[in-house]
């Protein structure tokens, strides 16, 4: 199997290429890395190959050259609403109406636009080709009035790669939805995350360090360990490309919630 990577720096990225990097190098021979910036973990490892991609709206046909023969693609890049607004927003002067505008439309094109591009472009590499999107519990097909913007825009991107599986049928697009993803048990993944540059990584340590405990112990149905998802969202796309079936499961077999992951992950 060949995969394609994206998000490998951040924490579920980051615990996929941890597992992947466990794995003996003939199970995945070739793994493609898609980043804005470079990946420590990866480096000086023969069977992995980080490129450097600006623009996830457009793939030349240089690159999906390159990717030919991937098997599968694990989609891990996203980002927070808080996020958009302290990288995209927060250093321009504007009104609040232009604010939510903003973060509304850059956060739609990280969401939605992104993932969909890739998935119409990957689905040509491959006779069978495995799309795992790493959606997020709160997401929904059927939004109310309170229901918050990634829960709209993470529903509405899991149902248009259903949608679009239906097009190019060479696409089986999965779509996962962690709960909170629980790094505290898987050391290098922890190690990796906080040697980011990144300036909320202190706020998420502290946030881990005191509610992740509370939330281990009063909600662990709600918990993704970031040792079994990595394994799991490797599993999806080096698997047969087959609907799943059970408790937590729906999209009729594409979208499996925190309670069909941790099930089918023996947890």
């Amino acid at each position: 199997m060949r995969l394609i990577l994206t998000g490998a720096t951040g924490l579920v990225g980051s615990a996929t290429l941890s597992h992947i990097l466990s794995l003996p190098q003939e199970q995945i021979p070739r793994l493609y890395i898609l980043s804005r910036s470079p990946v420590p973990m990866a480096e000086n490892r023969p069977n992995v190959t980080v490129i450097e991609h600006k623009n996830f709206n457009e793939y030349s046909p240089e690159l999906l050259k390159e990717l030919k023969g991937a098997d599968g693609c694990i989609w891990a890049q996203g980002i927070s609403q808080s996020q958009v607004s302290a990288e995209h927003v927060l250093h321009k002067i504007i009104d609040i109406q232009d604010f939510s505008l903003i973060v509304y439309r850059e956060y739609v094109k990280i969401t939605l636009d992104y993932p969909l591009a890739a998935a119409e472009a990957f689905s040509t590499l491959s006779d069978s080709f495995n799309f795992v999107y790493v959606s997020g519990e709160g997401a929904t097909q059927s939004p109310g009035r309170f229901t918050p913007i990634f829960g709209r825009v993470k529903g509405e991107c899991e149902t248009s790669l259903i949608a679009l599986a239906k097009r190019y049928p060479s696409l089986k697009p999965y779509s996962v939805r962690p709960g909170y993803v629980d790094p505290q048990n898987d050391p290098n993944v922890l190690k990796h995350i906080l040697q980011r540059p990144d300036q909320q990584v202190m706020l998420k340590k502290t946030v881990r360090g005191v509610l992740a405990p509370v939330f281990r112990a009063a909600y662990a149905k709600g918990v993704s360990p970031t040792e079994h998802l990595g394994r799991f969202l490797t599993g999806l796309a080096t698997g047969d490309g087959k609907p799943m079936e059970g408790e937590g499961v729906s999209g009729g077999g594409w979208i499996l919630s925190n309670v069909a992951f941790r099930r089918l992950a023996g947890l």
